[in-house]
């Protein structure tokens, strides 16, 4: 049985004129966020960094940005004693950081010991031309090793592999680049990081910047972009993202429950979001649930109507392809720092969306060490399904469904955050 769910970028005309005159105005940007639990409670207002596709076959970054309220970062300081950091103020970081999320997913001792020579490549389109000095604040503010060009870690490309000729500059787009870029280097510090920037956002020209990336090498490539399926995503999926022995994490979407492309690819690991926050009274010191502040707010997940299921997914409510695989912190409300200096007040700002928990995934990967040749490492967290290997979310939904766990956190496998979020590198190994 194949389960369907009314997705935002599928209303009828008029609602999406109404939709796109809203996102011009700059008023249907802004959504709220909030957790649950705690006191006070995580409670945030952001805005997209991008605006909603268009026309079938172009994506959208999904990164968003808060613009005010207090984050979980916030409160997490205000209980240990500290002033907690206002979210509108851009001196000072109010999201988590590199030690935050390395605590929370185990991967203190792997980001200290592992990454030497991996390469994590980042998709976005158009160019950030501030990235790699936006890159160099976030890294020695948090006193990450440098990643330069100079020194061989970073590096910046077009689709075309030209690191002189690049695409047309964006400032949404640039959040989005800033958010990859940073997330990449708190999960996995020694890491080299190759940016490959596509000239537009059509699937064409973002899925042969996939391809330049492994052409260059890559075994990790981050895509935290996404849009409504179509009949071409079988074509797609043979073109841009069937590469046995690369590990590819596309963000599962922000839109609540439906499904998209390309995290829909049977090739790729879908990556959910959670809402993540410091627990003391828990062994692992957090916990978190399927990140949702409304019906069409929150992580995706869902049933492909077009892409095949791949041999290792068994669950019974989607005929086809089910997203997703696995997941990470996405909540705005429990959003990340990120330094952006491209089109905005240059400084910090906390971000969210499902574009976060893509690159934090790809960086686990990374951690995990080279997938084996012919592998598809959307398969390995499946093989370390139910260890301790994989942090079990069970509570949260993304909407409603005829098949509840496509929408709803159960124990097991479920659809807004597949079998969990990383603890340590194991559930990411082949």
């Amino acid at each position: 049985m194949r389960d369907t769910h009314p997705h935002r970028w599928r209303r009828t005309g008029a609602a999406l004129l109404g939709t796109a005159a809203l996102v011009l105005a700059g008023l249907g940007a802004a959504g709220q966020a909030g957790a649950a639990a705690g006191s006070p409670t995580p409670h945030v207002t952001w805005k997209r960094a991008c605006s909603q596709p268009a026309k079938a076959g172009e994506m959208a970054c999904g990164a968003k940005r808060v613009t005010s309220g207090t984050t979980a970062y916030a409160v997490q300081r205000a209980k240990a004693g500290h002033a907690a950091p206002d979210a509108a103020d851009a001196s000072t970081p109010s999201g988590y950081g590199p030690s935050d999320l390395q605590a929370a997913y185990g991967l203190t001792s792997a980001a200290a010991a592992k990454g030497a020579g991996e390469t994590i490549a980042i998709v976005d389109a158009y160019d950030d031309p501030n990235a790699e000095a936006d890159l160099a604040k976030y890294r020695s503010y948090y006193g990450l090793p440098a990643c330069t060009s100079a020194g061989g870690c970073f590096k910046k490309v077009s689709q075309t592999g030209s690191t002189t000729a690049l695409p047309t500059a964006d400032s949404g787009w640039a959040e989005e680049i800033s958010l990859d870029l940073d997330m990449a280097s708190a999960v996995c510090p020694k890491c080299s990081i190759l940016l490959v920037e596509a000239k537009s956002a059509s699937m064409a020209n973002l899925g042969t910047a996939v391809n330049r990336a492994v052409t260059l090498g890559a075994k990790y490539v981050s895509n935290s972009y996404g849009g409504s399926e179509s009949s071409s995503d079988s074509s797609y999926d043979s073109s841009y993202f069937n590469h046995p022995g690369v590990a590819i994490t596309v963000s599962a979407g922000d839109e609540g429950y439906g499904a998209e492309y390309p995290a829909a690819s049977r090739y790729v690991t879908s990556v959910g979001g959670t809402a993540l926050t410091k627990a003391t009274s828990t062994t692992r010191g957090w916990t978190e649930s399927v990140w949702k502040t409304s019906s069409t707010e929150g992580t995706g997940s869902g049933c492909s109507a077009y892409d095949t299921k791949p041999a290792w997914q068994t669950d019974t409510g989607c005929a086809k392809r089910t997203i997703s695989d696995v997941a990470a912190v996405a909540d705005p409300a429990t959003g990340v720092s990120v330094y952006d200096s491209y089109g905005i007040t240059a400084g910090w700002y906390t971000f969210g969306g499902t574009s976060a928990s893509s690159p934090i995934i790809a960086a686990v990967y990374a951690l995990g060490g080279v997938p084996s040749s012919g592998s598809y490492p959307a398969k390995f967290p499946y093989a370390k399904a139910g260890t301790s290997a994989l942090n079990d979310v069970t509570t949260g939904n993304n909407g409603s469904c005829s098949s509840s766990y496509l929408c709803t956190a159960k124990t097991g496998y479920d659809g807004p955050t597949g079998w969990g979020t990383p603890q340590g590198v194991s559930g990411f190994t082949g």
